[in-house]
């Protein structure tokens, strides 16, 4: 029996050869036939595959389903709310609202409100009519010299490789309509990102646009770029959720011409980006780099993105603020469960702080230090929708960023084969044939409506609340369920600081411990 498929399918290749002398035409299914008998007398004879040996012909429809499994998962299995990392309601609500269409759900909803951890935002009876062009917030602390006037939705971090460039042409287009801003990812500024949107030029430890020609931090280059008219803000990246501490590395078959001449490294070497920054080492050196970066671009924001590990870590960089007087103008907190890239299972599942743990955490230490108010926080992390802006917003964030829910807006089906290069609708692919199904004039259109229907969902949940802007949202707004009897409001779920007590009290803190091994000299804990 285990032969039996291998043996049917030579029986029909001779079937086929006689019938050819009478028709021709036979003489195809002899040539298929033929092929899969080659495929079966390899699998007899190789030694690579133990199930194929066995198995031949038969053994490689294993690898059809495994293939096959994500696609069949996704559209005959998946309930509404089952699948990952995106269930089909969320990818549904995108796919709407980045074709303009009607994004209502008919018969109530597909959530179990009972079940634990489930959240809601809690409406008024003096609910009221906004407007969302006003969903802005000013990026700018007291050393800024050229402030951004920020949506509170924008693109989050995806490079021009890791993304084509169809793709990034497309979402640039889209933010330069809607007047949201595009994070260009550590990648550098690309001929794609200058579409006529405003961009957040992303600094990795690769330094791509404003390196030398060993990798260091080039002041010169940074300068250069740094001032362009297109690049409202700069954005030193820390860490990121998909893979925390980790580095990365671009085959240098990957590096094509362009992709060197954009990340400024040599063509068809392979490249390194560090898990760790050369250019500082310290949280002191951290915050002198912010400065530096800070004159050397004139005056624009400055901020860094992280996704929140050893806590005493990130207390060690407010000390250093309020030591030395130097303040980013803003923290991107990227959550754990980010990540539009491949990663190692082990860091996508296991490595990093979620984002509501990283930004809950944030907003305490800022505000515990009493220096807040002069910076704003960002939010990144599976946010596609305006109760998940809300509920960031909610708990500290002052605005939000989105990488796959744009991706979904170009036209992502969620085949997860963003690492292959042979993404099916052209977005994670540097394969031109492949983007060529990516038109970029059709394709800005939805970025642009995902964006703007999404902001207009914002202002309708705000109202309901009985607000005129996400930045009144506070913990008292957005109730948590901690088990299926018993719901909390978030103020009363979350250990939240008053202002300044790490500086008069922190022993009265949770964070006492932490902010005692905290050292401004050292990301070592004392």
């Amino acid at each position: 029996m285990r032969f039996f498929l291998f043996f049917a399918v030579v029986a029909l290749m001779f079937a086929s050869l006689m019938l050819a002398n009478t028709h021709l035409y036979w003489f195809i299914p002899a040539g298929i036939f033929g092929a899969i008998t080659v495929y079966g007398v390899f699998d007899l004879v190789q030694s690579g595959h133990a199930l194929w040996r066995n198995y031949p012909v038969l053994g490689r429809a294993r690898w059809l389903f495994e293939f096959m499994r994500p696609y069949m998962q996704q559209y005959l299995v998946e309930g509404e709310t089952d699948g990952m990392p995106f269930n089909r309601e969320q990818r549904s609500l995108v796919y709407r609202r980045a074709k303009n269409v009607q994004a209502s759900e008919p018969f109530g909803s597909h959530v179990d409100f009972n079940e634990a951890r489930y959240e809601w935002l809690n409406p008024s009876l003096a609910a009221r009519e906004n407007h969302a062009e006003t969903f802005r917030v000013q990026i700018g602390g007291p050393d800024c010299k050229q402030p951004y006037s920020s949506s509170v939705f924008n693109i989050s971090a995806m490079s021009f490789g890791s993304l084509g460039s169809n793709a990034i042409s497309a979402l640039n287009r889209g933010a330069a309509k809607g007047g949201f801003y595009h994070d260009t990812g550590e990648g550098a500024i690309s001929p794609y990102h200058r579409q006529g949107g405003d961009l957040v030029w992303e600094i990795g430890s690769g330094y791509f646009g404003c390196r030398d020609e060993v990798g260091n931090f080039n002041p010169d280059k940074f300068a250069e770029n740094a001032k362009r008219d297109c690049v409202k803000m700069i954005e030193i990246k820390l860490s990121q959720g998909a893979k925390p501490g980790h580095g990365g590395i671009l085959p240098g078959s990957k590096v094509t011409p362009e992709i060197s001449e954009t990340r400024g490294i040599p063509l068809g070497e392979t490249c390194v980006s560090p898990p760790s920054h050369k250019a500082f080492s310290t949280p002191l050196e951290l915050v002198q780099f912010i400065g530096q970066l800070r004159t050397l671009s004139d005056g624009k924001p400055i901020g860094f993105k992280l996704c929140i590990g050893h806590r005493w870590e990130f207390l060690a960089i407010v000390k250093a603020m309020l030591e030395t007087g130097i303040k980013p103008d803003f923290i991107v907190i990227d959550g754990a469960e980010g990540g539009t890239g491949a990663a190692p299972v082990e860091f996508q599942d296991h490595i990093g702080s979620p984002l509501r743990s990283g930004l809950v955490f944030v907003r305490n230490a800022l505000v515990g230090a009493g220096i807040r108010d002069d910076i704003k926080i960002g939010a990144s992390g599976k946010i596609v929708s305006a109760f998940g802006m809300a509920a960031a917003m909610a708990v500290g964030a002052d605005f939000c960023n989105s990488g796959r829910g744009f991706m979904f807006a170009l036209g992502c089906v969620q085949s997860l084969s963003c690492h292959t290069n042979h993404c099916p609708t052209g977005i994670a692919t540097q394969d031109k044939l492949l983007q060529r199904g990516l038109v970029v004039t059709d394709k800005a259109e939805r970025v642009y409506h995902f964006h703007h229907n999404t902001i207009r969902a914002l202002a309708e949940v705000v109202g309901a609340a009985g607000l005129s802007h996400p930045s009144e949202l506070s913990p008292s707004h957005l109730f948590h369920r901690v088990s299926a009897t018993r719901a909390l409001p978030a103020d009363e779920v979350y250990d939240l600081l008053p202002s300044g007590v790490l500086l008069d009290k922190p022993q009265n803190t949770t964070m006492a411990k932490d902010w005692a091994r905290a050292n401004s000299a050292s990301f070592a804990a004392n």
